[in-house]
């Protein structure tokens, strides 16, 4: 017999060599039917999986994100042996699960093309291929054979990943039907579960990335247990097209892109320049209780620097290249991180005790050279700006200070209107301690450091292995936006390793010399990242406190121009901006017009208003309309701005 431990703390018996689904059945029935794979000592496995010894057990269904993982990398496999079929002799690459669906990585037959044309075809062979309820079978090989089975069937892609990557005694396949697959799993039991299937979009992609190598076609797909979920994920989609912030940023004008200056090197309107500034001063108030003291850096850095840190170790061949200056031997980086600049700051003169925490912040601006593909409006960009900031600590205030910066990242959070929001507690791979530096000790006290931290806040988070920076564990803050889709914002890391490389100290009570902890953080992530998930959440009506035009004064003709001067004028004492459209066009198209640049309030103005120093207020969205004075309209425009921020303090 074997104890199995449930989730919640509970413990059965079952014979040796039960599977998750027949102890699925032994709970219930339902449970049976909707169970997509399971998590057997934290690691996902099929249904069908024989466990031998005791263990923890978690059922996973396709609600979970374990469970949409397993379902979509059948799916992707689903998708090649759709593939497989309808293009013989199509190479095969990589083809995994995504956050959102699956991809597979192909090489069509040569002459041969896929294209959305080809989408319906594909989403029929793979329906009728679903159907069949083909059984998936897991078996593990030597690399010798492996080599041998896909030589035969003439994948060359496959051969040379097993040539280049994989190790005797760590191959399996996976075969369902007639189609066989190098896998480490988990998979679906067999495929009649997929019931919805729909192909998403067509790309191309290099063969691992690597622009020298040849292109690939990449097909992206999604599917679902049920048409209902498909139908409900379909109607999401058309919405976040029209919430698509590069759409919206360019109907706004808050930003632009221009080829010549550079691919993802973003460009801020005044429109949106006078957001991002108003989003700083929000988090400098914010700030201000906690005493950070904000400093300038500058863009770029001796190679030295981040030889130092460990980031030219860790990310030199994804960065920037280096910088050669007519002195010999004389390197620069374009700056890819703000930390090793604040630890040379910190280490600028001798520290005690007594002057810690020391709060360092910097709105920095970094530089990342993101491959031209993977390049996405703000959400992706070669240079962006960091809220960030770096606290310098003792050992026994990480925790209270962690706190701090929890506190301070809820209250962003809750002032954009970001309910919904999970806390990933971000670990270091134990089996791949290469991609680190910092010893076990100093892993094990930080990422300990961060559970405490979360346990006293009261927090609930759950822990990703292999998702830290090189240099320490994180938290990071992973936000659902209004239409369900989930986006990373804030981070706060613990490091115990970059001090120690800077050879940073302090002196302690006992006049010894310590090294101080430091703590990264940045409640934003980036102000391009936040920016672009704040147009998309709020599809472009941002709070009245923070959009860049709260009034568009729009004059019935020319001639009342000069009193939408004045009223704009009166505006502008009372701290209210606005923007006077006085353009050669009928008031239906000027009206049209402003409510596609999201203006929240319009003001029409013409004979009785400039005769009787009136506004005809009307609100965006075709909403509340009424006549006031234009001082009754200042008071309501500053009287709900002062109620929004009440509510924000309270």
């Amino acid at each position: 017999m074997v104890k199995i431990t449930f989730p919640d703390g509970s413990v059965r018996e079952y014979e040796q060599g039960v599977t998750g689904l027949q102890i699925a059945e032994s709970i219930s029935p339902a449970l049976a039917r909707d169970v997509v794979s399971c998590g057997v000592n934290g690691e996902t496995v099929e249904l069908n999986r024989p466990i031998m010894e005791d263990a923890k057990i978690a059922l996973y269904k396709f609600d979970d994100e374990e469970g949409k993982h397993t379902f979509w990398h059948t799916s992707a496999h689903l998708l090649a042996e759709a593939l497989q079929e309808l293009y013989p002799g199509i190479q095969f690459g990589f083809g995994p699960a995504v956050e959102n669906g699956f991809f597979y990585d192909v090489m069509p037959p040569t002459g041969q093309v896929i294209s959305e044309n080809d989408f319906a075809k594909i989403e029929e062979k793979m329906r009728e291929l679903a159907k069949k309820d083909e059984a998936v079978v897991r078996k593990e090989v030597s690399k010798a054979d492996a080599l041998k089975e896909f030589k035969a069937d003439g994948q060359e892609y496959k051969c040379e990943h097993i040539d280049q990557d994989l190790e005797d005694g760590t191959i399996s396949t996976y075969s369902q039907g007639n189609f066989t697959d190098l896998c480490r799993g988990p998979h679906l039991v067999s495929t009649g579960a997929i019931k919805a299937i729909k192909i998403t979009s067509v790309a191309g992609a290099f063969w691992r990335g690597d622009a020298k190598r040849e292109q690939m076609t990449r097909i992206y797909g999604i599917t679902f247990p049920k048409k209902k979920l498909l139908d409900e994920y379909l109607v999401m989609l058309e919405e976040a097209k029209k919430r698509d912030h590069r759409k919206i940023g360019k109907e706004m004008e808050l930003f632009m892109f221009s080829d010549r200056v550079g691919k993802g090197l973003p460009i801020w309107l005044p429109k949106g320049t006078d957001l991002r500034l108003r989003l700083q001063e929000f988090l400098r108030g914010l700030l201000r209780p906690y005493n950070y003291k904000e400093v300038i850096t500058p863009g770029i850095g001796g190679k030295s620097l981040y030889v130092t840190s460990g980031h030219y170790a860790h990310y030199g061949k994804d960065a920037f290249q280096p910088i050669r200056t007519p002195e010999e031997d004389e390197e620069y980086m374009l700056k890819p991180m703000n930390c090793p600049h604040h630890c040379e700051i910190y280490a600028r003169k001798p520290r005690s005790y007594k002057d810690l925490p020391l709060r360092i912040a910097e709105f920095g601006t970094v530089f990342r050279y993101e491959k031209s593909g993977e390049l996405h409006g703000l959400t992706r960009v070669r240079n962006f700006t960091q809220d960030d900031a770096h606290i310098f600590v003792r050992p026994d205030q990480v925790r209270a200070e962690f706190e701090n910066v929890i506190d301070i990242i809820l209250k962003v959070f809750k002032t954009f209107n970001f309910e919904n929001y999970e806390a990933q507690i971000s670990l270091r791979d134990p089996k791949d301690k290469e991609k680190y530096i910092g010893s076990d000790d100093i892993w094990e006290e930080s990422q300990n450091a961060i559970r405490e931290a979360c346990k006293e806040m009261g927090l609930q988070a759950h822990e990703e292995i292999g998702e830290a920076a090189f240099y320490g564990p994180k938290l990071d803050f992973m936000v659902k936006d209004a239409i369900g889709r989930k986006w990373q914002l804030g981070t706060i890391q613990v490091d115990y390793n970059l001090p120690a490389r800077f050879k940073l100290e302090y002196t302690a009570e006992d006049n010894s010399k310590q090294t101080p902890v430091m703590i990264h953080r940045a409640p934003f992530g980036s102000l391009e990242r936040f920016t672009a998930v704040l147009i998309e959440h709020t599809a472009g009506h941002f709070p009245l406190w923070l959009t860049p035009d709260q009034v568009a004064i729009l004059p019935i003709s020319e001639k009342y121009n000069d009193y939408a001067k004045e009223v704009s004028d009166f505006l502008a004492k009372a701290n209210i901006r606005s923007l006077i459209d006085d353009r050669n066009e009928k008031i239906g198209r000027k009206i049209r017009d402003n409510e596609l640049k999201r203006v929240p309030y319009m003001v029409i103005v013409g004979e009785k208003e400039a005769a009787e120093g009136l506004v005809s207020m009307r609100k965006q969205g075709g909403g509340e309309q009424a006549t006031m004075s234009k001082e009754e309209f200042a008071q309501r425009i500053n009287d709900e701005i002062a109620d929004m921020l009440k509510a924000l303090n309270d």
